[in-house]
């Protein structure tokens, strides 16, 4: 089989695309090379201990000219956030810190959105309102999903799913 790379996936279609593979196919690799339309962060968000939620976010909306801040209002409310907006990341466990950096992803406004294990460490209900989000959204006439796992989750309308073999495409 031969390598993939990110300009083996474009143009992307608006909508959700799954990138599957074992651990070290080069998953994450792909999505951070997928281009100046695309966004992609680090879910733990290494660095950034002494920074709140509020923090997070008001950094990533900077450059988001279409953030979506009801959207992220909810997002906020329906993962339970609301009661952590003023801590230090330092202080959250880790399915709250990646919640702090899916509810950013999310309601960022972007063309692309790059998500890499997003249900990884959460819990249950949490992983449903991320799971209903993204189903809502596989219809989107112009914003695209990137989410990169071990799998493509059966229970989403995916557009396409691209399969990586270790090690990097052989």
């Amino acid at each position: 089989m031969p390598r993939i790379c990110a300009a083996d996936l474009l143009p992307l279609p608006p909508g959700l695309i799954a990138i599957t593979g074992d651990e070290g196919s080069g998953k994450t690799t792909l999505l951070r090379g997928l281009g100046s339309d695309s966004l992609w962060l680090d879910l733990s968000l290494p660095g950034r201990d002494d920074q709140t939620p509020q923090q997070v976010w008001a950094a990533l909306r900077q450059p988001c000219s279409r953030w979506d801040e009801a959207l992220h209002e909810d997002l906020m409310t329906a993962l339970g956030l609301q009661p952590h907006r003023g801590k230090k990341l330092f202080m959250l466990s880790t399915g709250s810190r990646r919640k702090v950096a899916l509810v950013g992803l999310l309601a960022s406004g972007v063309t692309v959105t790059c998500l890499d294990q997003p249900f990884a460490a959460l819990d249950a209900s949490s992983a449903g309102v991320i799971r209903e989000f993204l189903a809502d959204a596989a219809d989107h006439p112009w914003r695209t999903w990137v989410v990169a796992d071990y799998v493509a989750d059966e229970r989403l309308p995916w557009r396409r799913e691209v399969k990586l073999t270790w090690p990097m495409g052989q």
